[in-house]
């Protein structure tokens, strides 16, 4: 029961704080929360829970190469999102995404390569992301949405979760980073804010991705159950505070470009 209780509100719960947090401070912010393992964390979490820390430690492995996966889901989200909607732009960066992880599954790379491998992939995602569009205001949020996005965020760590005993701590490690919070942040942030702002969030992903880095290195190196995962919060709190500190972002991005002004209630 606990488990299930941890499946259904852990995930969506930190994705509305994420969400909140984006409507406070902008959608970069956001992006840097959901780039932070607070999906993955308690999908690898759970499957420790569900098949013990030795399973766990080989799906942190595997997901350090997965975040491959997730600096290409920016990149292309980023771009396909000018050119067209989020329906579409979804499902595009979806199946590119799910082809780097089939390509992946057939990788054997040991943790410290795999580390490498994702901080190699989210510098070249940097590189690669679109210029900045000027920043506008941002459209108020719909009632639903918060409430919309907990659902779409339970939904899929349920199906991932629940499959993670067939799929093997491989695939479950692949699967774990798999875009989750960060199409739920791009879809909708695109779906009513449009691209320009989409991006933004998604340059606060790839900020975020080597604190994630981190949590799941050290996992994978350190199987010590709950203990490894106090220091992998720990780790990824430090790597991100000097990420922070150094002023991570593409090259073409001027510094506070991710963060666009907040709605304003229009008077009557």
């Amino acid at each position: 029961m606990g488990v299930l209780l941890l499946k259904l509100f852990l995930a969506p719960a930190l994705i509305v704080v994420s969400a909140l947090a984006g409507r406070r401070w902008g959608p970069a912010v956001a992006g840097v929360l959901v780039g932070l393992p607070i999906v993955a964390g308690p999908i690898l979490f759970i499957t420790y829970r569900q098949h013990g820390a030795d399973f766990a430690a080989r799906a942190a492995g595997s997901s350090l190469l997965g975040l491959v996966s997730l600096a290409v889901f920016a990149v292309v989200f980023a771009h396909v999102g000018r050119q067209a909607g989020w329906v579409v732009t979804t499902a595009t960066t979806w199946i590119a995404v799910l082809g780097v992880d089939f390509a992946l599954s057939f990788a054997h790379v040991p943790a410290l390569g795999a580390f490498a491998c994702s901080l190699a992939a989210t510098t070249l995602a940097m590189l690669s992301m679109p210029k900045p569009e000027p920043e506008r205001e941002l459209k108020r949020s719909p009632t639903w949405d918060l409430p919309a996005r907990a659902v779409a965020t339970g939904v899929l760590v349920l199906v991932i979760t629940t499959a993670s005993s067939a799929l093997g701590p491989g695939w479950t490690g692949l699967l774990a980073p798999f875009p989750i919070a960060t199409t739920v942040l791009a879809g909708f942030v695109h779906a009513q804010q449009g691209s320009a702002v989409a991006t933004r969030a998604l340059v606060g992903v790839l900020t975020g991705l080597p604190g994630f880095a981190a949590f799941c290195f050290v996992l994978a190196v350190v199987p010590l159950g709950i203990a490894a995962f106090a220091l992998g919060i720990a780790a990824a709190a430090v790597v991100q505070l000097l990420v922070t500190r150094l002023g991570f972002r593409p090259p073409a991005w001027p510094a506070g470009s991710g963060s666009a002004r907040r709605a304003t209630p229009r008077r009557p």
